[in-house]
């Protein structure tokens, strides 16, 4: 394989965005040009931003939390922070084996902390991480695809992730 077809092969078969406004939205965006996903569900609160994002050809199909977990390779939290602690448990009981957590919160203690309350035992799972962009804008029809062009992320890795994890 040359090297541009790897740079652009998909790494990730289903990638779920829960909160797909700004931040959820544009790396939603931003895997589909790169080639880095096959396919992108959404999930969150409000069905019209869903619906929004499906539109805009941000994620191919809305679905709910169990289904993300059920069915995602990788899965990207982008909802406020003070929501993550129910979505960790909300996805702990259905997160297939393998599967890998991370997010765009601004917080990261109490992000961790939410994380090993509600993931448990599947808590190597999430490699928490804080992506260096934003706006002042909100919503699906923000994402911009460029968002994180010439941005920093910062990885802040668990003592439990597995070095492929923090990798991918």
């Amino acid at each position: 394989m040359n090297a541009q077809a790897e740079m652009t092969a998909p790494r990730i078969n289903t990638l779920a965005v829960i909160g797909v406004g700004l931040i959820g939205g544009s790396f939603a965006a931003a895997c589909r040009k790169a080639g880095l996903a096959k396919h992108i569900l959404g999930a969150g609160r409000r069905p019209e931003t869903l619906s929004t994002a499906v539109d805009l050809g941000l994620i191919d199909e809305a679905v709910s939390l169990k289904e993300a977990a059920q069915r995602a390779d990788l899965i990207f939290i982008a909802a406020p922070v003070g929501a993550f602690a129910a979505i960790f448990a909300e996805l702990a009981p259905w997160l297939k084996d393998g599967t890998l957590i991370t997010d765009g919160g601004s917080t990261k203690q109490n992000v961790v902390d939410a994380a090993r309350l509600g993931l448990k035992d599947r808590i190597a799972q999430f490699v928490p991480s804080h992506p260096m962009a934003g706006s002042h804008e909100k919503g699906p029809q923000a994402a911009n695809v460029a968002l994180y062009v010439g941005r920093r992320v910062i990885l802040t890795p668990l003592p439990e992730n597995r070095p492929e994890a923090v990798e991918l």
